[in-house]
């Protein structure tokens, strides 16, 4: 009985340390809406906010040559990395880009819908 404990033990040791040690295959999305009025909202704010500079669509150019069109930001980095700058108020390296900060739903709407153009 001893050593069937002790193996158990064993066994469930090694087994938290494999799995302890994986790598993810990628990062966890947080959970961002996807329903069609949320989504709409969010294009919506891409649109009046950023459009002037970027494209807010799955096919647009960006009107300013050196802004990333939304659809393409995800070949950056995450698009969930822009959740704190959103709310704690994105600022660039250049004056061109306003300095705005989003509301906690307004960050979800916004997100939401960059994540559901992206291309890749």
């Amino acid at each position: 009985m001893r050593y069937a404990v002790l193996g158990l033990v064993t066994v469930g040791v090694a087994v938290g340390i494999y799995f302890w040690m994986q790598e993810p295959d990628m990062p966890v999305a947080a959970p961002y809406p996807t329903d069609a009025a949320t989504l709409a909202e969010g294009q919506e704010m891409a649109e009046i906010m950023c459009g002037l500079c970027h494209a807010t669509g799955t096919s647009d150019p960006s009107p300013m040559a050196d802004a990333p069109a939304f659809r393409d930001i995800s070949k950056l980095y995450p698009v969930e990395y822009l959740e704190e700058s959103l709310a704690e108020g994105i600022v660039a390296g250049h004056d061109q880009m306003p300095e705005i900060e989003f509301s906690p739903e307004e960050i979800d709407a916004f997100l939401g819908y960059l994540i559901s153009i992206q291309t890749q």
